[in-house]
């Protein structure tokens, strides 16, 4: 069965070495977005330097390291799902020696109530997808190992935030209403569709992960409301957010160093 496919006794056949190009050591923080409105946006304001790309049969992907208040900083529009995503990230690291990775987008909300207006703070994922159970022992949920962390950022900036479970699903057109109230019984005030598998990537590999969400469509009535699903995918003040994280996650790094 797929959860019982965690292997960490022998080797992997495949890594991001195996294609020939040299890991490389440029910056220590990266920021994933999945939104293309975003990365127009970065391209406009900031000097992006494209310093490696991820090719695949459908298209390439480029990985940029940029200059911002003394950082340099990686920044990658990151594939949806958490198979590309959490892959993703492992060559993201192989090109650029990145170790700790802002990532945010938008989610479904199970509470209205608890998410509006709101940012979410992942503090466990429900793995109801398949690569975590590659990179992690089988459980349930994953335990996000920053959330504490991002909760005091968020408060110190003064940000709305709520904290809570969120069910991790590959399965976009399958989100049912029982798996719906199912996973509100046990907690979980949103959906996404990449945090458990990239969570469990980089719990794997001894990387850091600060994940950050907000809810646009609405999953917890009778009817399906796609609610603001643009604005949570593509409002640029979340980079806004993420440069100031990167700037609290280096700071951190160096009194600890």
């Amino acid at each position: 069965m797929i959860i019982h496919s965690f292997d960490d006794k022998s080797e992997a056949l495949i890594g991001p070495g195996s294609f020939g190009i040299p890991h490389c050591e440029l910056c220590d923080v990266c920021i994933l977005t999945f939104s293309h409105v975003i990365m127009e946006e970065m391209r406009r304001r900031f000097s992006l330097r494209e310093v490696q790309v991820i090719r695949m049969a459908n298209g390439d992907i480029p990985i940029y390291v940029f200059e911002h208040e003394g950082m340099t900083l990686a920044l990658h529009l990151s594939a949806i799902g958490s198979a590309l995503a959490g892959s993703g990230v492992e060559d993201i690291h192989w090109f650029t020696g990145a170790t700790k990775f802002i990532m945010f987008g938008s989610a479904g909300s199970l509470n209205r109530e608890l998410t509006t207006g709101k940012y979410v703070l992942p503090t466990e994922a429900y793995r109801d997808e398949g690569l975590s159970y590659h990179y992690a022992p089988p459980s349930d949920y994953i335990s996000i190992r920053n959330s504490e962390f991002m909760e005091d950022f968020f408060r110190e900036k003064g940000l709305p935030y709520v904290k809570g479970r969120v069910w991790t699903t590959d399965a976009f057109y399958r989100e049912t209403r029982n798996q719906v109230v199912a996973r509100q019984k046990e907690g979980c005030v949103a959906v996404d569709m990449e945090l458990a598998g990239v969570q469990a990537v980089c719990d794997f590999h001894g990387f850091e992960l600060y994940d950050f969400l907000v809810t646009g469509d609405i999953l917890d009535s009778s009817e399906y409301d796609v609610g603001d699903l643009h604005g949570a995918n593509h409002d640029f003040d979340k980079i806004w957010i993420a440069l100031e994280l990167a700037h609290r996650i280096q700071k951190g790094a160096q009194n600890n160093g």
